[in-house]
């Protein structure tokens, strides 16, 4: 998929312009099965055509720049996706280019007449366009699919709308997916999504308080180290502790996920030399490391660290939201509970565990969000 960044270098592609393209217009926050039909469709139609499908999509969204220019943050919307993992789920629905536009004032203020010239039918040389029932674009929301419409004639592209998709008569919309994941209700999400929940990113640093916490006997060299992932939004659509699956680890891209527990969230840094800070961080412990993945991590830059490894945890059944511990033994108290917790609920609801002694782990716990201590 042919990624494009800005009117400036949307203007450089003189060729992708000339060849025209069946457009959908949109957020794609979470690409949920809405989405899925409706790029479903668009691929259809930019097949028959014989143009390339191309996604229109705003970064940040819009209604982030609207709480900023405003100063209410509350206006913001829950996010459901990074940036990376709403361009996998657009490819993978055979979406051939994506342009992104930064949301700033420039865009904010432009009219819907002006957006359809300058954008749709300069810089894209839009065939055919595809919204949704309540598409509203331009400065103040002054566009509608009637004026869309009318341009269309004008102008000599096909326009069609979409009406809403449901699944089991629930209407899907990022909204919807929002409220699922607030209230902990992943099932629900799935449902919603097509798929279950997942953050996408590479593996960073932490404070590797992790390692330290329960670090003795056995297990003393891992402690109870994390795979941490940041969440580039200030506002995740979901927080708290999952029982989760790890996709990425495994050398063999067919073996099965490794199952895991991790907390979503953020909390105000008291360490200043804390290089995660006031960040979104997703921390994953896995309770099974096959000697596989250690053998791969083995030979990693970092010998048996998964630093700059990309992976996908997959958060199937939230746990508890976060809670804070006054110390550190209770830290680790509340870490065994949660990793037994969710090994229980995984492996009642998933395979995750076949073939695998019940204690077999040398990860015996993971460490859980705080407001007080972040790995």
């Amino acid at each position: 998929m042919k990624i494009i960044q800005g009117l400036n270098n949307l203007w450089r592609h003189a060729r992708a312009r000339e060849a025209g393209c069946a457009l959908t217009i949109g957020n794609f926050d979470g690409v949920h099965r809405g989405h899925q039909a409706m790029l479903a469709l668009l691929h259809n139609e930019a097949r028959h055509r014989g143009v390339p499908s191309c996604a229109l999509t705003f970064e940040p969204h819009p209604r982030d720049f609207f709480a900023a220019r405003h100063h209410k943050p509350e206006l913001a919307p829950a996010r459901i996706a990074t940036l990376r993992d709403k361009l996998h789920e657009l490819r993978a629905c055979g979406v051939q280019q994506c342009v992104i536009l930064p949301f700033d004032e420039a865009l904010a203020s432009l009219s819907a007449p002006d957006f359809i010239e300058q954008v749709l039918v300069q810089a894209l040389g839009v065939t055919y366009v595809l919204v949704g029932d309540d598409f509203r674009f331009g400065a103040q929301r002054q566009g509608d699919y009637a004026m869309l419409d009318a341009a269309g004639s004008r102008w000599g592209f096909d326009v069609a709308r979409m009406m809403s998709y449901e699944v089991h008569g629930m209407r899907v919309s990022s909204s919807a997916v929002r409220q699922a994941l607030a209230a902990g209700r992943m099932d629900e999400a799935a449902a919603l999504l097509g798929r279950p929940y997942g953050i996408t990113g590479h593996v960073v640093h932490g404070r590797k308080l992790g390692r330290r916490l329960g670090a003795s006997g056995p297990q003393a060299d891992d402690g109870f180290r994390t795979l941490n992932l940041r969440f580039s939004h200030w506002k995740p659509a979901a927080s708290g502790i999952f029982a989760v699956q790890v996709h990425g680890l495994d050398p063999d891209p067919q073996a099965a996920p490794l199952p895991g527990v991790a907390n979503l969230g953020v909390r105000p840094s008291l360490d200043p030399n804390d290089i995660n800070g006031g960040r979104v961080l997703l921390e994953t412990h896995c309770l099974l490391w096959p000697q596989r993945v250690r053998r791969a991590l083995a030979h990693a830059p970092t010998p048996g660290e998964a630093y700059g490894r990309i992976i996908r945890v997959e958060l199937l059944h939230k746990l508890h939201d976060e809670l804070k511990y006054d110390s550190l033994d209770a830290l680790t108290q509340g870490i065994a509970k949660d990793c037994a917790d969710a090994r229980a609920w995984l492996a009642a609801h998933t395979r995750l565990f076949d073939g695998e002694p019940a204690a077999a782990s040398s990860h015996a716990a993971v460490r859980r969000q705080t407001t007080r201590d972040r790995i």
